[in-house]
């Protein structure tokens, strides 16, 4: 098995990582070209993160629902 860019043969899932950081970034991309939020669970809970950079708790429930 070849090693890529020096990483050990311990971590076999090591680009992973990379593509996980790269998903969130184009989430947050695509939300402020779409004017609208993404959603994300922290070690508080979820929040919802706006295009202007503000953030707040994300409420499971809306309008009476569960969502």
């Amino acid at each position: 098995m070849l090693e890529e860019s020096g990483y050990s043969k311990e971590r076999k899932f090591y680009w992973i990582d990379k593509w996980v950081k790269m998903t969130g970034e184009r989430a947050k991309i695509d939300a402020k070209a779409n004017n609208t939020y993404i959603i994300y669970n922290t070690e508080n809970g979820w929040v919802k993160e706006y295009p202007n950079g503000s953030i707040v708790p994300f409420e499971k429930e809306h309008n009476g629902k569960d969502i």
